[in-house]
Order: structure tokens, then sequence, then C-alpha cells
């Protein structure tokens, strides 16, 4: 049953140690910061993270990192310039790294979601990320086999939520949320504001059925879609979308 609570603590109360939690985020770039400073209060421990990245700086994902919270991330870029608390885990072995390529990360999830057994597919046939999965040629060319990537729970921002639980996105920060909301057994969600009423269903990116947990938290990047949702209203142009790493 959908349910809406009223603080970041409440929304991820429910985790436990040891559990599989999808985060979206591509960057900074939607990542449920607020969702994710709760669950490192909470004393969640042990924990299988699924994201895109492994953290950067200071913040979010890198926190629960440093404070060794992580015990094992599944991602596609874990390496850059300030993935420091990443890199010092992965050095001392109190990290395991399973690397996959972004577009299987994606898959996987939506594989889970949509309730597909495992899949073909050609990246990183030929590499060591193949290796131990099994290889068929279909129609002359090389395909790996890939399983689902399930997740007890999701934490995942959007912009916008209805009294049904439908989900709008801004931007870039809808990247990894709409199969990671589907690939959970729980998805908690973070939103700039619910609406009286429902979403126009031509802006519904999750429907309700997928998420279970909202808290409204307001944001910077929520002002922001405001402003550019009334100039477009009273009749403006509606602005170019910035890089991703602009979009939270």
């Amino acid at each position: 049953m959908l349910e809406f609570v009223d603080s970041a603590k409440e929304a991820v109360s429910r985790i436990t140690d040891d559990s599989t939690v999808l985060i979206g985020g591509f960057g900074n770039a939607g990542q449920p910061m607020e969702l994710i400073d709760a669950l490192l209060d909470s004393g969640a421990t042990n924990l299988t993270v699924v994201n895109n990245n492994a953290g950067q700086a200071d913040a979010g994902l890198a926190l629960l990192i440093k404070e060794r919270r992580v015990a094992k991330i599944i991602c596609s870029f874990p390496r850059q310039s300030d993935s420091w608390h990443f890199d010092e885990a992965y050095r001392n072995g109190e990290i395991e790294l399973e690397l996959v390529p972004q577009g299987n990360l994606a898959e996987r999830m939506r594989a889970a979601g949509a309730g597909i057994g495992a899949f073909f597919g050609p990246t990183g046939y030929g590499t060591e990320l193949a290796e131990g999965k099994e290889v068929r040629e279909i129609d002359g060319k090389h395909y790996v086999l890939e399983h689902p990537i399930r997740g007890d729970f999701a934490l995942i921002k959007a912009y916008q939520a209805d009294q049904y639980g439908n989900l709008r996105y801004r931007k870039t920060a809808r990247n990894f949320g709409p199969v990671m909301a589907t690939a959970a057994e729980h998805t908690i969600v973070q939103v700039d504001e619910v609406v009286e009423g429902c979403l126009d269903p031509e802006n519904v990116v999750t429907p309700g059925i997928y998420t279970d947990t909202i808290v409204t938290i307001p944001t910077a990047s929520g002002e922001k879609q405001r402003a550019e949702d009334a100039a477009v209203a009273a009749g403006q142009p509606k602005p170019c979308a910035p890089s991703a790493g602009q979009q939270n």
C-alpha cells in the first residue's frame, strides 16, 4: 500500500542490515541525497548498493562508503577524481566491487522489473567481464548471458508525485529512477512536491503501482523546475536542458 510519510528518517526505517539497495543518480544528478543521509543515520550496515557510480566527494553515497556501511557495490563507473572514499575502501579490501557496463546495468534492472529470467547481450563479450558466464552465438554474433538485478529497496528522487504515487522527474535527473522503481520490492521516493488530484497521464514516467513510500523534501532544483513550468504556462519558450550534471 502506498504511504506518504513526514520525514526521510521514517521513509527509510524499513531498511535493515544486509539489504540490497538500488540508489538512483548519474553522479549527483538525481541522487536522493536526503534519503541517503537518513539511511546513514539509521545505522543499517553490510549493504549491497547498486548505483551508476561509487560516490563523489563527501556527500551522499560516498559517505555510506566512508563509514564502511557498504559491503558490496554494483556499478558501471567506480572511479573518478573525487571518489577517494571508494578508492581507499577498495584498496584496503573493505568493499567488494562488481563492475557492470552501463547499458547492462540498466537492462539488468529493467529485466528484473519486467519479470525476465535472463537475457543475452553483446556487451562484454571477449573481455574479463564475460568470464564464467554463458556465451552463445546468435545469427553470427556472440552474446553473453546476463541475469536481472533485483533490490530489496530502491531510493530514488523525482520532481513530482500525485496522490496515487505517479511520478514525474526533472530532466536528466530521471536517469536510473524508472528502472530501479520497477526492480525493487519496496520503492522509496523523495519528491519536491505532491500535487493535488493526479498528474497529467502524458507526464507520468513511473506509474504509482511501482511506488511504495513517498516523502516530500523541497530542493533548489525543484524551485528551478517550478519556475520553468510557470514560464511555459505563461507562453514563454521552454529553455534548453543543460548538461546532466546540472540537473539534480
